[in-house]
């Protein structure tokens, strides 16, 4: 698993996770708990769709 999520992208996934989580909490529809799924991306910095459709925010080279 080569990290393909960096920067702006990754803060925007905690963001965006973080707020679905807690949307969840107070109340929302259970829906809002797949904020856990972009959270625990940003965290690993691997997000199998990008790997799957070929997307690498990270900076690195795929090789």
């Amino acid at each position: 698993m080569k990290a393909n999520v960096g920067g702006i992208d990754r803060i925007l996934r905690i963001i965006g996770g973080l707020a679905l989580i807690g949307w969840a909490f107070a109340g929302g529809p259970v829906w809002a708990w797949l904020g856990i799924i972009p959270l625990a991306t940003a965290l690993i910095n691997f997000c199998p769709l990008y790997a799957l459709i070929g997307i690498n925010t990270s900076g690195n080279k795929q090789g």
